[in-house]
């Protein structure tokens, strides 16, 4: 099977429910299987202290609110939800694009931390990252609105993973533009939209500006910005560069994800092609059929 998305249900369970002294050592098991995710890390990762960091559920606190979480999507059938989703979205994508190389893939579906304002608050519960080939990792809190697009999140990720999967595009961390990771953006959420329609296939946090002209214009002037440092408040917005301590653009939350729909949208209304069809479309491409239209 080339996707495989893990039971991160049972081990999530078992972690929380293990003796405080034991609960490392079996997150850091669970965690075992995306440590390809890392690879360009300089020097040895910790996953353990890699997963709190990046807002993963705590292994020292709110354990039952955690397990009231894992409930909650156990009950709603997430972990067969999304192994569904991508392999649907899959199917899709072969389709629109014959001779795609599609490596396997391991997806990591895991709880958030409840008590990480940023997260529970700006992030509305969701993070993913699926940009390094062959490993995605979704963190994630069960809000009602999070739950009604689990297939959209994962598939959104899967939109990453492949595009710049093998042949595919070049993440050259010397001459990436925002413009590309903005591109990005837009295209997966095309693709999520398109299998599950525009009211749940858009990332949340683009959501809101969709429809703002001010935000969309200020984005463009940062489409040629380089250094992945800076990247984060062009297309997260204001609030996630500051988190990390990384400065501010003068952009809302999600700014770059509402933009990256704008310009996609435009691409594809000029071209005819499909969101799946588009899956490698050059983004100096996408761009210019914005710029060109106005």
């Amino acid at each position: 099977m080339p996707i495989t998305v893990l039971d991160t249900c049972s081990a999530m369970r078992r972690i929380l429910l293990a003796p405080a002294a034991d609960r490392v050592d079996l997150l850091r098991s669970m965690l075992e299987p995306i440590k390809g995710m890392y690879r360009y890390h300089p020097g040895e990762i910790d996953l353990v202290a890699a997963h709190l960091q990046q807002s993963g559920f705590p292994i020292d606190r709110d354990e039952e609110r955690c397990l009231d979480a894992l409930e909650t999507l156990e009950t709603a059938g997430a972990w067969k939800r999304m192994q569904r989703a991508v392999d649907d979205a899959l199917a899709v994508l072969l389709e629109a694009t014959p001779g795609l190389e599609v490596p396997d893939i391991t997806v990591l579906f895991v709880l958030g931390d409840p008590a990480d304002e940023h997260f529970m608050g700006p992030c509305q519960g969701v993070t993913g990252f699926g940009g390094i080939s062959g490993q995605i990792m979704i963190t994630f809190w069960p809000f009602p609105e999070n739950v009604e697009r689990l297939e959209s999140t994962a598939v959104h990720e899967l939109h990453h993973n492949l595009r710049f999967g093998p042949g595919g595009v070049v993440w050259d961390p010397a001459t990436v533009t925002v413009g590309e990771h903005i591109v990005s953006e837009g295209l997966a959420d095309a693709l999520a939209r398109r299998l599950y329609g525009d009211e749940i296939g858009h990332t949340r946090i683009g959501v809101p500006h969709l429809r703002d002209d001010e935000v969309f214009a200020k984005v463009l002037t940062g489409l040629d910005v380089t250094g992945m440092e800076n990247f984060t408040a062009w297309v997260h917005g204001d609030p996630s560069a500051e988190r990390f301590g990384l400065p501010p653009v003068g952009l809302p939350m999600g700014a770059g994800y509402a933009a990256g729909t704008r310009l996609v949208d435009t691409y594809l209304a000029a071209t005819g092609q499909t969101a799946a069809q588009a899956l490698r479309a050059d983004s100096a491409e996408i761009i210019a059929a914005t710029l060109r239209n106005g």
